[in-house]
């Protein structure tokens, strides 16, 4: 699986300034670094030549700090024979019958009513999922009656999708590879999204456009295209609210094809600071005015909308619909894509900021982005700040921007924050400031230290105000998960052992850390049962933090008194090589309230196995909890057998022989794969009910559809 990360620009100099030796003083920086806005907002455009003029501002700034850099680089007697490195481009019992079951579970939301996207959609009756390029339709029910009805193909490659039941409507995303000016090879950049592949292989995945696909599966065996959006950029994350679905597109910018970020090595430049030197100025120089001269339509291309019967209309924008924050936070685009499926004949709405991604948060009013703070150079007393800005979605057509705050440190995930009562909570880890080092003629940062805290919000008149913060926590360690409900939070860090923070947040004003429980390992997901216990999952470490005796790990937590929380029950799975997609994707996490069952992947190896797949393991493990008993373990789920049948052993982001996700119907459990489908009745889950498989994929991409 190829795995890559784009390097912020701060971080680029870093390193290479951190790397370097020289033996005479360094030049300056160009400019200098911008301070934390604690006032932070976003600013609307009065018209195009307005936002032009930001973006080939902007540009021309983030061009020349990655430039620069390079006449700081080793010369004479030092490296100056070596070739510069090569910088990217700026992420009760029943038996199944009856017309439907019960109770079952669906996506495991954070806020109740706000849906999440996920590659896996179902509705107790029907279940779809996307496995490689296509979208797989089954009915699920009765259960042992499981059946793939159609498999429809979606061009590029599919992310996540939305289901609305009500009016039988899928709304999936994917992402497309599209000719477009300004992309390049080697030392030119690129165009494309910001997308941060480091947890997940991008692979075949990674495309310039997002595409959005609105499908009406009313008729499982027939599902219907009825519209089509295409938009520069890449996906990042979705939501829906009843009818109103919010697609969070992130986009980098499309620089000129001419524009280089580092300089052509030739013998003799590297070894000459003067020569260096002057070389890139006149490559700042050239790039400037290439960047001044494209136009605003090059820098921000049209999207489409393709419409039921084929008719292809332009996708236009309103540059008055564009905002800048007054604070720097890197290069980029973020986009919020308001879908209104009850008006599906209208345009989507959209509402654009010139900055780059953050995590995201949705409440059912609202959503919320969060950005840092962007440092041009690194510096002595630097610390880390987060920009927050909501947007209103109660108008299903149209997300409107409510106010903008800062908080000092970074959130983790998007479970670091939490609406409720109109306040926003966020918990955060805050890097104190750095310190510089002596070195040989170069400056060193020593790591930053840290600490955790949780902050409150409040809007008012277009700021979201500090009402409140906690005392500093956990000094030198790093927030791992985060859970709020309703006037409680939870918190939990780690660095060498797993301190888990309670929280009494009823007065907004006065955040209160009220209870503290340290054991080994960490948790990366807490899922609340009730206000009083904790459902934790994560890792098992020895209390040094070494990985000799890790595994994986679930806890169950009484904090019924907060003052008091206590561990009542842990139970350990796997072994130092094992794994479970839950650890870092809530969606990969079933828990089902109403018949007290947990559901998790698993996966794990026997290196001392004769061959590849006898020595692999991929199943569903499934979990009886019980606040008073703890953990009961079921059963599994194993679907080994299905990739044996392929015998394609090769991964990527969107093929992998293991168990994805679980969905529970009454008392029956079905493991989501990509081979496919399978269900157990829960009293005899190694016994498989019905299997539907999918189509196998060829090397290297699937093959196509069946006749």
């Amino acid at each position: 699986m190829r795995q890559w990360k784009r390097w912020s620009w701060a971080g680029v100099v870093a390193v290479v300034a951190a790397g370097c030796g020289d033996e005479g003083s360094k030049p300056p920086p160009p400019f200098g670094n911008e301070p934390v806005r604690q006032e932070a907002r976003l600013e609307t455009f009065p018209g195009c030549e307005a936002l032009e003029q930001h973006i080939e501002d902007t540009a021309t700034k983030q061009m020349r700090a990655v430039l620069e850099v390079y006449k700081q680089y080793t010369y004479g007697g030092g490296r100056g024979g070596e070739a510069p490195p090569t910088v990217d481009a700026p992420q009760e019992d029943s038996a199944g019958g009856g017309g439907s079951p019960n109770d079952y579970t669906g996506t495991n939301n954070q806020v109740s009513g706000v849906h999440e996207a996920d590659f896996v959609q179902n509705d107790g009756t029907r279940i779809f999922v996307l496995s490689g390029q296509r979208l797989y339709l089954h009915r699920s029910w009765p259960a042992e009656q499981l059946a793939r009805t159609a498999a429809l193909e979606v061009e590029g490659w599919p992310r996540e999708m939305l289901l609305d039941p009500e009016r039988n409507r899928l709304v999936i995303t994917s992402a497309v590879s599209e000719p477009r000016p300004g992309s390049g090879s080697g030392g030119r950049v690129t165009d494309g999204p910001a997308v941060d592949c480091a947890g997940f292989g991008c692979g075949y995945g990674h495309g310039n456009t997002v595409k959005v696909t609105v499908v009406d599966v009313a008729d499982l065996e027939a599902p219907r295209v009825m519209e089509q959006v295409y938009l520069p950029g890449g996906y990042l994350s979705a939501r829906r609210v009843e009818g109103a679905v919010r697609l969070v597109v992130s986009d980098g910018f499309r620089w000129p094809a001419d524009v280089r970020l580092y300089p052509d090595y030739s013998p003799g430049l590297f070894d000459n600071r003067i020569r260096l030197s002057a070389h890139i100025d006149a490559l700042i120089q050239q790039n400037e005015q290439a960047i001044r001269a494209q136009t605003l339509a090059q820098w921000l291309p049209p999207g489409r909308r393709v419409t039921a019967d084929g008719e292809v209309k332009p996708l236009s924008y309103d540059c008055t619909s564009f905002y800048r924050t007054n604070a720097p936070t890197g290069l980029g685009l973020v986009s919020v894509l308001s879908l209104n499926l009850d008006a599906s004949e209208s345009e989507p709405g959209r509402t654009s900021l010139v900055a780059a991604p953050g995590e995201v948060y949705a409440s059912q009013d609202a959503l919320y982005l969060a950005a840092r703070h962007w440092w041009w150079w690194p510096e002595p007393g630097q610390t880390t700040h987060t920009y927050l800005h909501k947007f209103d979605i109660r108008d299903p057509d149209q997300a409107t921007y409510v106010g903008s705050g800062t908080v000092e440190g970074y959130v983790v995930n998007q479970f670091a924050m939490d609406e409720h009562e109109g306040v926003l909570r966020v918990a955060t880890t805050v890097e104190l400031p750095r310190e510089e080092v002596a070195g040989d003629g170069d400056a060193v940062w020593t790591p930053p230290e840290t600490v955790n805290r949780v902050v409150t919000l409040r809007e008012e008149g277009g700021h979201l105000k500090q009402l409140g913060r906690s005392e500093d926590l956990a000094r030198g360690e790093r927030i791992f998960s985060a859970r709020f409900v309703g006037t409680r939070g939870y918190v939990v860090t780690f660095r060498q052992v797993d301190p888990l923070f309670t929280f009494d947040l009823s007065d907004p004003a006065h955040p209160r850390k009220v209870g503290e429980l340290k054991i080994p390992g960490f948790s990366t997901y807490i899922h609340p049962l009730g206000d009083t216990h904790l459902l934790t999952f994560g890792e098992h470490r020895n209390e040094d933090g070494t990985w000799q005796d890790r595994a994986l790990k679930l806890s169950l937590f009484d904090v019924s008194d907060l003052a008091n929380p206590r561990e009542t029950f842990t139970h350990q799975l796997g072994s130092m090589s094992s794994h479970s997609e839950a650890l870092h994707e809530h969606k990969a996490f079933t828990y089902f309230p109403a018949k007290g069952l947990l559901a998790l992947p698993f996966m794990d190896w026997d290196y001392n196995a004769s061959d590849y797949w006898s020595g692999f393991r991929s199943e569903l493990r499934v979990f009886r909890v019980d606040t008073a008993t703890g953990f009961s373990p079921v059963g599994t789920v194993s679907v080994r057998d299905m990739y044996q049948a392929f015998n394609f052993q090769h991964w990527s982001w969107y093929w992998q022989p293991t168990v994805r996700r679980s969905i529970m119907a009454d008392d029956y459990v079905y493991a989501i794969s990509d081979a496919g489908l399978r269900v157990s009745h829960v009293n005899s889950l190694q016994t498989p009910l019905a299997t539907a498989p999918f189509l196998p994929p060829a090397a290297g991409k699937p093959g196509p559809l069946e006749p």
